[in-house]
């Protein structure tokens, strides 16, 4: 199993997705003789899971049953052990783009924190590129090298345990890109300029307070990055549904039925449009927005070296 490269059968010592609904479901590390309890019943790994396809229809102890899912970067941003608060598809989604990476890419990271960007910045850069990422924190940083380990896709990344405002990314003229996500990114900006390849490269920077923006714009000015913007992604779902709207009295109908000498009692009228303005309501799907949304999660700060 690997989050990078599709593998049809499930395996002892592969990550998985127990799906038991859009909005319930949750990793499991498969393991010969263990069990995994759901609100349906015992899961038995060895029986019930190894040597099964991904996508498998699997029935639970007390008759549920649920779905096994391969992993994907999406899916571990959703199912991921939080140890830090993480970014969501929404804005990896536009920091990929603009950042304008493909396969083959070389990108420095900072920091890596539960590693949600670090698993969609992967599988973008595969399989010949590779992510150099940068974590203050030591048992963050260890946890990390584990699963990327587990997750079979410690080949294109290398985890770094340092202070980057200090001690920088450890490469230098080689970065297609740069991402941070630091308390302070201005005292960074001058190790991002250096781990850029000498023309061109282009670094995002996500923070959730405009003040620091605000300093980061100046720093990536001091240092000569151009093309600096700074954007917000706001995501607005909405619900469809089907709703029952009583047909209005338009008032002349019955003047106008009159007066036509048209008779709704008629059987050769019963399809007429005047006879179905008689009835009281008619269905429409009707979309509104939730009650509840995702506000204001942090701006992205863009910039290219010039």
């Amino acid at each position: 199993m690997s989050f990078v490269e599709y593998g049809d059968t499930i395996k002892d010592g592969d990550t998985a997705i127990v799906f038991l609904g859009h909005e319930s479901m949750f990793p499991v590390k498969v393991q010969h003789g263990s069990v995994t309890q759901t609100k349906y019943g015992v899961i038995r790994h060895s029986t019930d899971l190894i040597g099964k396809k991904y996508g498998s229809k699997v029935t639970c102890s007390k008759g549920g049953w649920v779905f096994i899912l391969h992993p994907t970067p999406e899916l571990w941003t959703m199912n991921l052990p939080h140890r830090t608060q993480i970014l969501y598809s929404t804005d990896i989604s536009i920091i990929t783009m603009m950042l304008e990476l493909k396969p083959g890419s070389i990108v420095c990271e900072s920091g890596t924190g539960s590693g949600s960007l670090s698993h969609a910045l992967i599988r973008t850069v595969a399989p010949t590129g590779h992510l150099y990422t940068v974590e203050f924190h030591q048992q963050r940083a260890q946890k990390a090298r584990e699963e990327f380990r587990e997750h079979g896709v410690e080949h294109l990344v290398t985890v770094t345990n340092q202070d980057v405002c200090k001690n920088g990314f450890g490469v230098s003229h080689i970065a297609d890109a740069v991402f941070l996500d630091i308390p302070s990114p201005w005292e960074a900006i001058g190790h991002a300029k250096s781990a850029l390849k000498a023309e061109g490269g282009r670094i995002c920077s996500f923070s959730p307070c405009i003040e620091q923006v605000q300093r980061t714009c100046l720093a990536m000015e001091e240092y000569g990055f151009t093309e600096i913007n700074t954007l917000e992604i706001l995501l607005r779902v909405y619900n469809v549904r089907s709703i029952s709207l009583q047909i209005p009295d338009l008032g002349k109908a019955a003047e106008d039925d009159s007066s036509t000498g048209f008779d709704s009692r008629n059987p050769s009228n019963q399809g007429s449009p005047c006879a179905n303005l008689q009835q009281g309501t008619v269905q429409f799907k009707s979309g509104v927005p939730l009650r509840e949304m995702v506000g204001h999660t942090g701006y992205l700060t863009f910039a290219t070296k010039s």
